[in-house]
């Protein structure tokens, strides 16, 4: 039988990491403790710190690589993205508040309106990452073989949408990934026609596709279904890259109740005349045989997709309490429900975190997804033994006088 140890008085500040290592992780304390442990034993200073989990699940070659990060949002594809060894060289938002959590996490501003941004001035990079908004699209007058036939085709089905612009960085940089994010009813908007637009435009500068819709439910106790488009260009990777999506993790256990505040504030209970209206508003629709309405959520369970609109009224997810009006979710609840770790500050008004974090990505599956790009790319410069990704190319040979490939 193995020892047992007892641990008291333990400091505040390393209490507070013990507990974000389990949270962004999803490990046991033991098993924090114990991989903490076991590298000390060990004494390997490049080994990962958290092997039980964190290491089966990294790729088997360790590639760094550089990425632009648009329609950055508060970033949570730069949060992913680093941790899995990119470096980021250029990010773009627009929103004034947006761009204020962002400098206070990651120390600079982003570029403002990226209409303005001339892809000239946007660095060379490896990954171009995108959660860019679904505008619509008009296809009328455009023929498949147009957009298809010539370099420059896209221009007539997309000219007046910033996916535009993501189309106009990519043609002009050509990183060798590209990655996107939009919300699921993109693949149904406009009959099917403006995902068929945004298809044909990726394939037409030269790129393989790959698109999925994957559910957060896996990662986070929130389900959220979002359609992620991986690219590959196809000069460097040919027509079958090595790429597949990837699976979701058996459930991690993380239930609703698990992120919720001890004690929230008295100011996130609904009034009685909210509560009252919430209730009228739904009985009128269900007796119309409607849906809508608030959604009583399932502390034991996950909960509903949050909204950008949840500052109005928090309908969409409200929290039980026993003997009292039910309660929205507070600013941090919404962060930890997206998987943003406690040590990133809120600086904004609640109005302005929830819409954040409802416009937000999951880090935790940008970087699921992230890992098996890694894996593609790993796949590629096996090929190339002596070659390196540089400015959107493979770059083979030996070593140059200046170090230089």
């Amino acid at each position: 039988m193995g020892q047992q140890i007892l641990i008291r008085d333990v400091p505040e500040p390393i209490r507070k990491w013990l507990d974000r290592q389990r949270y962004e992780q999803r490990l046991s304390l033991k098993e924090v403790l114990l991989s903490v442990l076991d590298k000390a034993y060990r004494g390997q200073e490049t080994a990962p710190l958290f092997s039980s989990t964190l290491a089966a699940t990294l790729p088997p070659h360790f590639t760094p690589f550089t990425f632009i990060d648009l329609f950055a949002g508060i970033g949570g594809f730069r949060i992913a993205l680093t941790k899995l060894g990119g470096r980021c060289l250029f990010s773009c938002e627009w929103d004034k508040y947006a761009q204020k959590t962002y400098a206070a996490w990651f120390g600079e501003v982003p570029t403002g309106d990226i209409r303005k941004v001339k892809p000239a001035d946007i660095p060379d990079h490896d990954v171009l990452a995108a959660g860019f908004p679904c505008q619509p699209f008009s296809i009328a007058g455009v023929s498949k073989k147009n957009s298809l036939g010539h370099a420059h085709g896209f221009k007539d089905a997309t000219q007046g949408t910033l996916f535009f612009n993501v189309a106009t960085i990519i043609e002009a940089k050509r990183p060798p990934v590209v990655v996107l994010e939009n919300v699921k009813n993109l693949l149904s908007h406009n009959r099917g026609g403006t995902w068929q637009v945004i298809k044909e435009t990726l394939e037409s500068l030269d790129y393989r596709v790959f698109h999925k819709v994957i559910d957060a439910a896996a990662w986070v106790p929130q389900h959220r279904e979002r359609i992620f488009i991986v690219c590959f260009d196809r000069h460097l990777f040919g027509d079958s890259p090595q790429f597949e999506f990837p699976e979701p993790p058996a459930r991690n256990g993380l239930k609703l109740k698990q992120i919720l505040e001890a004690s929230p504030p008295k100011a996130y209970t609904l009034t009685d005349h909210l509560w009252k209206y919430l209730q009228e508003y739904a009985e009128r629709h269900r007796a119309k045989g409607n849906g809508f309405g608030f959604g009583m959520a399932d502390l034991e369970g996950i909960s509903r997709t949050l909204s950008a609109r949840y500052y109005k009224d928090g309908s969409e997810i409200l929290i039980p309490q026993h003997g009292k009006n039910p309660r929205r979710l507070t600013p941090r609840e919404s962060a930890r429900l997206m998987g943003f770790p406690d040590d990133r500050q809120i600086v904004v008004s609640d109005t302005q975190a929830y819409r954040q974090f409802g416009n937000a990505v999951v880090p935790l599956v940008i970087e699921a997804v992230g890992r098996e790009i890694m894996r593609t790319l790993a796949w590629l410069l096996a090929k190339h033994k002596n070659g390196c990704l540089v400015k959107g190319r493979l770059v083979t040979g030996a070593i140059g006088r200046n170090g230089d490939r």
